[in-house]
């Protein structure tokens, strides 16, 4: 007997293996501290799981309809109607167990073998691992930090073919924070217009964490016109902090979102009823008042590790605009080790292997995300605990 061959092209998340890995040793006594988790370190508030706990007293703990409850469906059109001018109806609409799940439905429902789908790097780890599962082709196209980690217009263009069936955009960015702008958008747009049988997937997952004065928009409010060839994706673990409610939600194109309905009814069926109901509350209820001690402490973080990082021997990290992540360029760091005899290979999984050994700090390797040479920390931590971390790194770099 042997396993299939789609799950042996595939490996397992990194960051889920690493923060595993991590665990395992403060369990066995070390004093470990785990950046690689995007989880933000803030509690759900407190009307969101008084919704939820009224729930369960009322007794809403049954199936739900596949698609989500026609609540949370129309608190979910409701937002795009308020936070983006969009215009959805509830059979647009789909609620999944998480983001994740609704960028599997998608690969599932849309994707044929041999389709191509377009990916920027570095790239949240998870994109083409799904597409391989579709028996679809990730094309990679290298984004690094000499051009702020962004898809160029031309990169695009030079990029599609015959076979191109989706491109991914996603800003803010996991791993690396980088946010387009509207006029970026604006000019990926122009290139996609002349392309209307490419599908276009916007992960919007990190709208609400935004750092600085920056500004969230999508590709749908940059250009308007790509509506009929758009599914948005988004979800309320970061911006409401809640990661382990599972719920992510996914608007586009009525007979697209149907076909993505049609897999998860054969999958998972519908997400956590209680959960449906929290989401609901986080939707529907107060906004800034959620958002606002998160930025506050997140944007303070963010200042630190930059400076920090931009500090120690060399690393060079980049000012984020979005998202809890520094993703940072350990080239330079990566071969002064291996010349000191520090490290056995020239490369990230071998630095990520000997902070986490030598200095007991978990960090995601950068060629999970596509970007060889670098690594991701997430701030969505205590300050004490990233000043450790962070003491501890460059104590290992000097």
């Amino acid at each position: 007997m042997e396993l299939s061959h789609r799950v042996q092209a595939i490996k397992e998340s990194p960051t889920l293996a690493i923060t595993a890995k991590a665990q395992k040793l403060k369990a066995d006594g070390r004093d470990v501290i785990a950046l690689a988790a995007g989880e933000p370190d803030f509690d759900t508030p407190d009307h969101i799981k008084a919704a939820a706990i009224d729930a369960i007293n009322k007794g809403f703990t049954k199936y739900t309809p596949v698609s989500g409850t026609p609540g949370l469906k129309n608190a979910i059109v409701a937002k795009f109607k308020r936070d983006q001018g969009l215009d959805y109806t509830a059979k647009q609409i789909l609620v999944s167990c998480g983001g994740k799940q609704s960028f599997y439905n998608l690969c599932q429902a849309y994707i044929n073998a041999g389709d191509e789908v377009i990916i920027p790097a570095p790239y949240w780890v998870s994109y083409p691992d799904m597409v391989i599962l579709a028996e679809g082709k990730p094309v990679i196209v290298e984004c690094g930090i000499e051009q702020g980690y962004k898809l160029s217009p031309a990169q695009l263009a030079a990029a599609i073919t015959p076979r191109t069936k989706l491109v991914v955009i996603n800003s803010p960015s996991n791993p690396t924070g980088a946010v387009y702008t509207l006029d970026e958008l604006k000019a990926l747009g122009e290139v996609l217009k002349k392309h209307p049988k490419v599908l276009i997937a916007s992960d919007d997952m990190y709208e609400h964490v935004m750092l600085g004065s920056t500004t969230f928009s999508n590709i749908l409010n940059a250009c308007p016109e790509l509506y009929p060839q758009t599914i948005l994706l988004n979800g309320v673990s970061k911006a409401y902090s809640m990661t382990g409610w599972r719920i992510g939600y996914a608007a586009g194109p009525e007979w697209l979102i149907k076909a993505m309905e049609n897999i998860q009814s054969q999958s998972t069926s519908n997400p956590t009823s209680i959960s449906q109901v929290a989401a609901e509350a986080a939707l529907n209820g107060p906004q800034a008042e959620c958002f606002a001690p998160m930025l506050k402490a997140f944007n303070e973080r963010h200042e630190f590790v930059v400076n920090t990082f931009n500090g120690i021997r060399g690393l060079k990290c980049l000012t984020a605009g979005g998202a809890f992540y520094a993703f940072v360029d350990a080239r330079e760091a990566i071969q002064n080790l291996y010349k000191e005899g520090k490290i056995a290979a020239p490369n990230d999984l071998a630095l990520g292997s000997y902070l986490l050994e030598a200095q007991d700090v978990a960090v995601v390797p950068g060629s999970a995300f596509g970007a060889e040479g670098y690594f991701r920390i997430s701030f969505a931590t205590s300050m004490g605990n990233l000043e450790k971390a962070l003491a501890r790194i460059a104590n290992a770099l000097a």
